[in-house]
């Protein structure tokens, strides 16, 4: 009997032992699970509701509410002029429309940099900058970089002609790291196809407009385009970029004055009467 009950107590102190050294299994694991909940807890970023749109878009297509979708963005890496909602987007309401000035693709965020002002549509003026303004130069293949300018490039410009009427035709650099803000029509800087353009429009200062005009009027331009690393020579907004080549000042000429010929001597004379006879006779000249 003893030795029953001896085996007895012996299975149940084993028993209770596992189920302790289960007990602190679960408990560790448990424990181990929480620990590491909460480090990615911490590791998770905080994202906000912005707009985007919903399929592609190619410069100048209508953007309304049925491009628009919502997606997440992360909180602490939000770019600046992003939409929450689409009355921000649309503020004069949501039956009207924005341009877009840049190709966009599916779920990329609207940026207010990216559209146009609501009910506006794309165009050269959205390019250009305060007191600039848009000049047109025609160009063909040999001068215009065989097509391959782009909106945005700088290009240094190059007039020929004659400075003076008589003179043959000489080529100056008259303006460098000038901004090109159109082909042709196109404002869109992604365009990828080569065609050659007949015009392209920079960006400069109204007196600059004149002096360009005057330049293309009197001989041609032409384009050399500026390397993206290059060191370039920005002028600042509404300051002149374009400087006309002078005609050489024409050599004074100075008339050599015939030298005097030597006064006559002065002769006097007085009348003097003989008889019936006046006779006249030279006398000393005095003063």
């Amino acid at each position: 009997m003893r030795l029953v009950f001896s085996l007895v107590l012996a299975l149940g102190i084993a028993l209770a032992g596992f189920a302790v050294y289960m007990v602190k299994g679960y408990v560790a694991d448990t424990e181990s699970a929480l620990l590491a909940e909460r480090a990615r807890t911490a590791q998770v970023v905080e994202t906000v509701d912005v707009l985007a749109v919903s399929k592609p878009l190619a410069f100048g297509d209508t953007l309304s509410t049925d491009d628009i979708v919502v997606v997440k963005y992360a909180k602490s890496f939000l770019p600046q002029g992003t939409f929450a909602t689409k009355e921000d987007l649309f503020p004069e309401g949501l039956d009207q429309s924005r341009s877009v000035l840049r190709p966009m693709e599916v779920n990329e965020v609207v940026l207010a940099s990216n559209v146009t002002a609501p009910g506006q549509i794309a165009s050269i003026t959205q390019q250009l900058r305060p007191m600039m303004r848009a000049f047109t130069i025609r160009v063909d293949a040999s001068t215009a970089v065989s097509g391959f300018l782009r909106p945005g490039n700088r290009v240094d410009i190059y007039w020929t002609g004659k400075v003076s009427p008589n003179a043959a035709d000489e080529t100056h650099l008259i303006g460098s790291s000038i901004e090109l803000i159109a082909i042709d029509q196109s404002t869109d800087r992604n365009k990828i196809d080569t065609a050659i353009p007949s015009t392209v429009t920079v960006q400069v200062s109204a007196d600059d407009v004149a002096r360009l005009a005057q330049a293309q009027s009197e001989g041609k331009l032409s384009l050399s385009l500026v390397g993206s690393d290059s060191a370039q020579n920005v002028v600042a907004d509404g300051e002149q970029a374009i400087t006309l080549p002078k005609a050489p000042e024409a050599p004074v000429v100075v008339a050599e004055v015939p030298a005097e010929a030597p006064a006559a001597p002065k002769s006097c004379y007085t009348t003097v009467r003989r008889g019936t006879e006046k006779v006249q006779m030279e006398i000393a000249c005095t003063n």
